[in-house]
């Protein structure tokens, strides 16, 4: 699997790559279909510390791309709620793979 980052109005960080990297690898120990992950890092400018850290993640499998985009007072925090939003997505996508053989 590839896996690109980008950042907007963000540092680069390799710590969070490396977060990233490694929930993305238990994704796809799991779900050996997908083929790449776009990971995007940007703030927002909001009144509310809880929020504006902003994870998003498209990853490209057979079918439609699927995307999960979450906002929290951490990256960290927001790649935890990308990743289990695509765990869950995956999940419904592998089990109609299986009815479908």
């Amino acid at each position: 699997m590839n896996i690109n980052f980008e950042y907007d109005d963000v540092k680069a960080s390799n710590r969070l790559e490396i977060m990233a990297a490694q929930k993305l690898e238990k994704l796809l120990d799991k779900f050996d279909f997908i083929v790449r992950a776009d990971v995007f890092f940007k703030k927002e400018n909001t009144s509310s510390p809880e929020k504006g850290k902003i994870c998003n993640i498209r990853l490209s499998a057979p079918g439609p791309r699927l995307f999960a985009e979450a906002s929290n007072g951490s990256f960290e925090a927001s790649i935890s709620q990308s990743v289990e939003e695509l765990h869950r997505q995956l999940q419904k996508r592998k089990d109609k793979m299986q009815t479908h053989h």
